[in-house]
């Protein structure tokens, strides 16, 4: 295993997000960040699921490297989104970070019992969107190692 910084590739990143404003400052904090990083946003929780699987237009799609979920999204609210991740063999290592604009205890109590790797209130100005990004990156692309693609090995 090595850490994402030590490969000669980008970070694979999929943002789910409906806001258009939060994905295009999102998009831009990672844009300016120092790490290589491609950034997919999806619309909404299907759609995110969609891509994971590589179904229809996403057939091609690279395996994320982490999954930035904001919770209120349009039919499927991410709660729903992070419990079939983190239920899926395939995609229960991928770490997903909550990136929301609600810091109710119910929300950040039911991303965590959902199994997400963090949770974040979004920033108000583009300023703190660099530094959450740059934040995110030393922790998750520099710091942490983690598990190659794939299914999970299976220990009797």
């Amino acid at each position: 295993m090595t850490r994402l910084s030590e490969q000669a590739r980008s970070a694979q990143v999929l943002l789910i997000e409906d806001n258009h404003g939060d994905a295009v400052l999102t998009r831009r904090a990672f844009r300016r960040a120092r790490m290589p990083s491609e950034v997919t946003v999806a619309e909404t929780g299907e759609a995110g699921l969609s891509f994971l699987r590589r179904e229809g237009a996403y057939a091609d799609a690279p395996r994320p490297d982490l999954i930035l979920l904001d919770l209120n999204l349009p039919h499927m609210h991410g709660h729903d989104f992070l419990s079939q991740v983190k239920d899926d063999p395939a995609f229960k290592r991928i770490p997903v970070i909550v990136l929301s604009s609600s810091a109710a205890e119910r929300d950040i109590a039911g991303a965590y019992d959902r199994h997400a790797n963090g949770f974040i209130t979004k920033p108000v100005t583009t300023d703190t969107y660099d530094d959450i990004v740059a934040k995110i990156e030393d922790y998750w692309f520099a710091l942490m190692q983690l598990p190659a693609d794939g299914e999970p090995k299976q220990f009797s």
